[in-house]
């Protein structure tokens, strides 16, 4: 079972861990607290050249246009070498005032890749018809207010998490995991059609959510290159049974509230919902079945600004969902696919500190299962580290090293990147993605994965 049990870490890891991305944008920055890549200088020549009208001007309907396109191009090198991504991908944003404090946003975004008919016989045609092309509503909701309380209704992001890159608290949004865990961390998110309350008052912030019908994660078809299920044969039908939500009492919904206490900043939070990740219930010949299990979840997160560096924190405990077990099958060679139900705590503690030109961040995490069983692929309690160094150059040049390592089988992910912003509205990216280690390990399975990568963004 050694091919299974290495997969099925990787499952495991893609519903915990989404690891440090590749470098995380003004925009992804800005959500997550953290410094943006831009400067202030760099900020202000993109806000006026972006700048199509303000919501503040009297009389006008304030309508504003934004956007970027970019190509990017990804190669894998070790053998079977071959093109992964030949990308062009265009976002465009538009936002207004309809009233004093009412305002709409309108985000959609459209990409089409190439390498998928460039490398035609290397993928199975289902993968090809799901990643060759995309277009994305990404948001679309009207923001009401009204004293203390902000209203938000439509599709919209909410991000709970505090931590750098990864997934743990951040419960509510869905994700595209069709490139594994690769892809900057604020283009992997998939909004939810939703109504969202929240409370402004004082130190304290309280939020209610309610998700008639959610999004789920994209995971790909069986056959492409960061399948989440990879120990499915390529060419496998995947029948996905996603919850109708007919009933609209059978939709997601949570509560969080956050407060500053003596600088620190705490949230806690309740979400009632369906999986946004699917799990295989059934695998048969020729055939996968999969479901999405109803969870509660509990958690909370906390940051404190101590001078030198920020200290972060968050926590969650899940009932509800059930893992795969792996078993040897009747048939020789076979192995037989089953379920276990387990509570599971996930946690992550970090640190990032500032240093003049650089910037560091430090992670710790894992999970612990409450019922472990022996056939499950991952132990009962995983556990990682992450770290990341960034050193700018003036305002245009930044280098950074991600490092990522799980400690119970010692495999790894290095991800050297170079950042050239070479004109106000232009950023060029280069930079590896490196596997190694334990072969059995989340990140050491990867190793015939390494790639190569280039992106050239022009925003407008």
């Amino acid at each position: 079972m050694p091919g299974f049990t290495q997969h099925a870490r990787r499952t495991l890891a893609a519903l915990t861990l989404a690891a440090l991305a590749s470098g995380m944008p003004a925009m992804a920055a800005e959500e997550a607290g953290v410094e943006p890549a831009l400067d202030a200088e760099l900020d202000a020549e993109l806000d006026a050249l972006l700048d199509v009208g303000s919501p503040s001007e009297p009389g006008g309907s304030g309508l504003r246009w934004s956007g970027y396109a970019d190509l990017s191009a990804a190669f894998t090198l070790p053998a079977p070498d071959h093109w992964s991504h030949l990308r062009a991908r265009a976002e465009v944003t538009g936002s207004g005032e309809l009233a004093p404090r009412v305002r709409w946003k309108l985000t959609a975004r459209a990409e089409a890749d190439g390498a998928f008919d460039l490398e035609d016989g290397r993928y199975p045609a289902a993968v090809r018809r799901d990643q060759r092309r995309d277009f994305l509503l990404r948001e679309a909701y009207v923001d009401v207010g009204h004293g203390d309380w902000e209203f938000r209704f439509g599709r919209q992001q909410i991000i709970w998490g505090e931590m750098v890159g990864f997934f743990f608290a951040d419960v509510v949004s869905a994700r595209d995991l069709r490139d594994f865990l690769l892809p900057e961390f604020e283009s992997m998110r998939i909004a939810q059609w939703a109504v969202r309350a929240e409370y402004f008052g004082g130190d304290t912030h309280f939020e209610m959510l309610w998700v008639p019908k959610p999004s789920y994660d994209e995971i790909g078809k069986p056959g492409g290159d960061f399948y989440a299920f990879p120990w499915i044969p390529a060419g496998t039908a995947v029948d996905e049974r996603k919850p109708d939500n007919d009933d609209l009492g059978d939709g997601n919904w949570g509560l969080r509230v956050s407060h500053l206490v003596d600088g620190w900043d705490l949230s806690a939070f309740y979400y009632r919902s369906h999986d946004i990740s699917p799990t295989v219930e059934a695998l048969q010949p020729g055939l996968a079945s999969m479901r999405h299990d109803r969870l509660h979840q509990v958690g909370g997160t906390f940051s404190k600004d101590l001078g030198r560096f920020v200290l972060k924190g968050e926590a969650v405990h899940t009932r509800g969902r059930s893992l795969n077990t792996f078993t040897p099958a009747a048939v020789p060679g076979g192995v037989a696919v089953g379920l276990a139900p387990t509570d599971m705590v996930d946690y992550a503690l970090g640190v990032d500190v500032p240093a003049g030109d650089w910037r560091f961040n430090a992670q710790y995490y894992g999970r612990w299962l409450d019922n472990h069983h022996p056939a499950m692929a991952s132990d009962r309690s995983e556990t990682g580290l992450t770290f990341q160094a960034v050193r700018s150059f003036g305002s245009d040049v930044e280098v950074e090293m991600l490092a990522v390592t799980s400690l119970n089988r010692s495999d790894y992910m290095l991800r050297p990147k170079l950042t050239w912003k070479f004109a106000p509205a232009w950023r060029m990216v280069t930079g590896l993605d490196v596997f190694g280690g334990d072969d059995a390990g989340l990140f050491g399975s990867y190793d015939r994965s390494d790639r190569a990568y280039v992106e050239l963004r022009h925003w407008f």
